[in-house]
């Protein structure tokens, strides 16, 4: 019996989900998290192609790209936010 008969997509397509749904739990910092979403999304991909919905993973091929350029532009504003945040507090306290 040959080792890698347990290794099919089905099997790689959950373990990848799984890897990537506990990095986005776990991990702290955003990009790391979407890095970890995209490993999730591959696994999903994975998935639905082992079960023969093409049509639906050539949607879910179209769209990977769109989410993580929005999940990036996202952190970067929330970046934006913060520093903004940051400097109102400090200017306020040299102020004081």
């Amino acid at each position: 019996m040959n080792p890698l008969d347990f290794i099919n997509i089905t099997t790689l397509s959950i373990i990848l989900m799984f890897i990537g749904a506990l990095g986005i739990i776990w991990l702290k910092k955003p990009l790391d998290k979407v890095i970890m979403f995209a490993v999730m999304e591959a696994g999903f991909l994975l998935a639905v192609v082992s079960f023969k919905y093409l049509d639906v993973a050539l949607v879910i091929a179209l769209f990977g790209p769109i989410t993580t350029i929005i999940f990036l532009l996202s952190i970067i504003k929330i970046d934006e936010i913060r520093k903004k945040k940051r400097k109102l507090v400090q200017e306020g306290n040299s102020s004081d």
